[in-house]
């Protein structure tokens, strides 16, 4: 687990991190707004929200950089209404309405097109998140917004890296900037330097309950794979504590000469093997 600080910042205005651990997130997705510069003046910013702790903090953390930064953009958080339960949309706008946060709702029938669409031994998890993916691309330039931002996090990175590792052959994680195949949206993922233990201690420090949906897919072996990649982690970090740290710090760190993608090595102006 990580190191969750719990000591009380002084007070030094009503926009500031209120603790040492709501400061330790904000520094943190700080430096990733920092570092791939995701947010800039005027942007309007289509916020994803699920009622899930990650959603929360994404949305939180947005909202003091927003006040505290230098120059003014907008954040439009939205839940996407599947209608895999009926009254999750008012519990979703209940629940963050407690936080001061108003949550706009948009529906789409995504658990028909999931039972319609999907195919025997194919993983709906991953079918529902394309097709909220491309509701969410149709949305943002509709609603005028320029970003989208995701609430995926550190232990969701590591965990891609691994299960391209194991399955797909290509050494990839998850972008923190990327536009869509569609040219439309760029997608931003400002937690990405965040483990999920903070996140999850943020929540619980906030007083936010996440709120789980409803789904007839969640059966514990809908993502085998990806529940795999993240006990290897969860064992290894039983005797590396900072192997989050360590894996964020090698996916900032590659060594172009010391891998084997013969293309890579050809670009002009691409790494010297030699040297």
């Amino acid at each position: 687990m990580s190191d969750v600080p719990s000591r009380p910042l002084p007070a030094k205005g009503r926009n500031r991190p209120g603790s040492g651990l709501e400061h330790l997130v904000f520094r943190r997705a700080g430096q990733a707004i920092e570092d791939f510069d995701l947010i800039g003046p005027g942007d309007r910013i289509l916020v994803a929200v699920s009622g899930g702790k990650d959603s929360f903090a994404l949305l939180h953390i947005l909202d003091l950089h927003r006040k505290r930064a230098p120059f003014e953009f907008s954040l439009r958080p939205v839940f996407l209404d599947g209608g895999w339960e009926p009254g999750a949309a008012d519990r979703v706008r209940e629940r963050f309405a407690r936080q001061g946060q108003a949550v706009e709702v948009f529906t789409r029938d995504i658990r028909g097109c999931v039972r319609d669409h999907l195919r025997p031994g194919t993983n709906p998890c991953a079918l529902c998140a394309r097709l909220r993916r491309g509701v969410l691309y149709d949305l943002a330039p509709a609603w005028g917004c320029n970003k989208i931002a995701l609430g995926h996090h550190l232990d969701d990175l590591a965990q891609t890296l691994l299960l391209n590792l194991f399955y797909s052959g290509q050494l990839k994680s998850m972008a923190v900037k990327l536009r869509s195949d569609d040219g439309r949206n760029l997608c931003i993922r400002p937690l990405a330097y965040v483990e999920e233990d903070l996140l999850t201690a943020l929540a619980r420090q906030r007083g936010f309950e996440p709120i789980e949906i409803g789904c007839p897919y969640r059966t514990g072996e809908a993502e085998p794979r990806r529940e795999m990649a993240r006990r290897i982690i969860e064992q290894a970090a039983a005797e590396i504590p900072r192997i989050r740290r360590s894996i964020l710090a090698a996916l900032k760190h590659v060594r172009p000469t010391h891998l084997l993608d013969p293309a890579l090595l050809a670009r002009p102006g691409g790494p010297d093997p030699a040297s």
